[in-house]
C-alpha cells in the first residue's frame, strides 16, 4: 500500500495508507454507521462529492459483485476505513473492493483512526477535505483545498442523472433465487425523475405494481401534465440525489408546475427536500447529516418505531407544518422524516425505504404510493 496524505479544512493534517486509486481528490467528509453494504453505499449517486468514513472497522470482507450495484458506477470521492481486508470471502463475490475502487478511479484510505474522524465530524460538523497519494506537502494541499469549490456550489445532479429516458422492469431482489424477480402486472404508470436514483428504489416501485419510466433531471413538466391529462400517466416520483437542493433552480420550477396540476407525487430524500422548497419552504443543512442503516424513525400514524436507512445532509424546516402533516419523525434529533401535504395528492419521506443497504421495515411506503394514485 502507498501512503496518502489528508488535509481537512479545520487545519488537521494526517497520513495514512491507500488501497484504491492514485491521485488527488477534493470532497466533503461524512461518516456512515451502516454495518454492511459498503458497495451499495459507494455506488449510491447521493454520495457524489463526498468522502465516506465508515464506522464499521472491518471493510472489504465480502468483496464486491455486479448485482449489488446501486447505479452504473461508484460516485463517492473516496472511502475511509479503519482496516481494509483484501482477502474477501463470499460465494457471491466477483472481485475485491480494491479492484472496485481502481475500476472507478476512487481513492481508498485505510490504517487511520476512524473513531477520531467520526467524533471530529460530530463535534465540528461535515467539512471539506483533500486527499492525495502524490502530494505530501501540507501547505500545497491547503492551497488546493481553498481553491476548490465547496460541495454546496456544485450541481452534481448534472453528473449523475440519466441522459436519456428508459424503462425499468426488474423487481425486488430474491434472497432465495439470488436473482431479480420478474415484474408483476402493473396497475399504474409513473414517471421517475432521476436526480441520482438508486436501482433498488426502481426495483421497489416495479414490485409495488407500477410501470416505471425513468426521465432525466431536465424533464418537461408541461409534457408530463399533458400525458397526465391524456391518462397516459398516473403519477410522478422524485428521486434521491446528491448535493444542496437549493441550487436546483430549474428543477424547482418544473416541480412547481406539477404541484399546481395536482399530479400525484411521491419523493424520497432529495425529492422530499425539493417538494418542500417548491412549496416555498427552504431546506437547511444539518451539522453532520444522517448517514447509516440504524436510525429510529417514529411513524406518527401508527406510533410504531421503524429502524431506517438514511443518507442526507439537508432537512426540511419545521414551519412546513403550515401546509403539511408530519407523518414520520427522526428519534435521534426530532427532525422531520415524512410529510403528507394538505389539499394535494403528494407525500414524501426523508429516509430510504428501499433498504439497500439497511432494514426493510419501511418498504410498505412504496405500496402507499400506489394507493394514493388509485384514490
Amino acid at each position: 500500500m502507498n501512503k496518502v496524505w489528508i488535509y481537512l479544512e479545520n487545519g488537521i493534517f494526517l497520513e495514512a495508507k491507500s488501497f484504491g486509486a492514485e491521485g488527488t481528490s477534493v470532497g466533503e467528509i461524512v461518516f456512515n454507521t451502516s454495518l454492511s453494504g459498503y458497495q451499495e453505499i459507494m455506488s449510491d449517486p447521493s454520495y457524489a462529492g463526498q468522502f465516506v468514513t465508515f464506522t464499521m472497522p472491518e471493510i472489504g470482507n465480502v468483496g464486491v459483485n455486479d448485482q449489488d450495484m446501486e447505479s452504473s458506477c461508484a460516485h463517492a470521492k473516496g472511502m475511509i476505513v479503519r482496516k481494509y481486508q483484501d482477502r474477501y470471502s463470499n460465494f457471491r463475490a466477483q472481485n475485491s473492493l480494491k479492484d472496485f475502487l481502481l475500476q472507478y478511479n476512487i481513492i481508498g484510505i485505510c490504517d487511520i483512526d476512524t473513531r477520531f474522524l467520526t467524533k471530529m465530524i460530530r463535534t465540528e460538523g461535515a467539512m471539506m477535505m483533500i486527499a492525495s497519494t502524490i502530494i505530501s506537502d501540507k501547505v500545497e494541499l491547503k492551497k488546493m483545498l481553498e481553491a476548490s469549490p465547496r460541495i454546496e456550489a456544485v450541481n452534481y445532479i448534472e453528473q449523475v442523472s440519466t441522459n436519456n429516458a428508459y424503462k425499468h422492469t426488474s423487481g425486488i431482489y430474491s434472497n432465495t433465487l439470488f436473482e431479480y424477480e420478474n415484474a408483476p402486472v402493473a396497475q399504474a404508470k409513473i414517471a421517475v425523475i432521476d436526480f441520482g436514483v438508486k436501482r433498488n428504489i426502481l426495483n421497489e416501485l416495479v414490485s409495488a405494481k407500477m410501470d416505471v419510466e425513468v426521465l432525466p433531471n431536465d424533464f418537461s413538466a408541461d409534457e408530463l401534465i399533458s400525458r397526465y391529462n391524456a391518462k397516459d400517466l398516473d403519477g410522478v416520483f422524485l428521486s434521491n440525489g446528491p448535493g444542496d437542493p437549493l441550487v436546483l433552480k430549474k428543477e424547482q420550477e418544473q416541480i412547481k408546475k406539477l404541484i399546481a396540476a395536482k399530479i400525484p407525487m411521491f419523493g424520497i430524500c432529495l425529492g422530499h427536500q425539493l417538494l418542500s422548497i417548491s412549496h416555498g419552504y427552504d431546506t437547511f443543512k444539518l451539522k453532520f447529516g444522517h448517514h447509516g442503516g440504524n436510525h429510529p424513525v417514529k411513524n406518527e400514524k401508527t406510533g410504531l418505531v421503524e429502524i431506517t436507512a438514511q443518507n442526507h445532509n439537508y432537512n426540511v424546516p419545521e414551519t412546513i407544518v403550515e401546509i403539511a402533516e408530519v407523518t414520520h419523525t427522526n428519534l435521534f434529533d426530532n427532525t422531520i422524516e415524512g410529510l403528507k401535504y394538505n389539499n394535494a395528492p403528494i407525500f414524501s419521506v426523508q429516509h430510504h425505504p428501499e433498504s439497500s443497504p439497511g432494514p426493510k421495515e419501511s418498504r410498505y411506503i412504496f405500496n402507499e404510493f400506489l394507493s394514493l394514485i388509485k384514490r
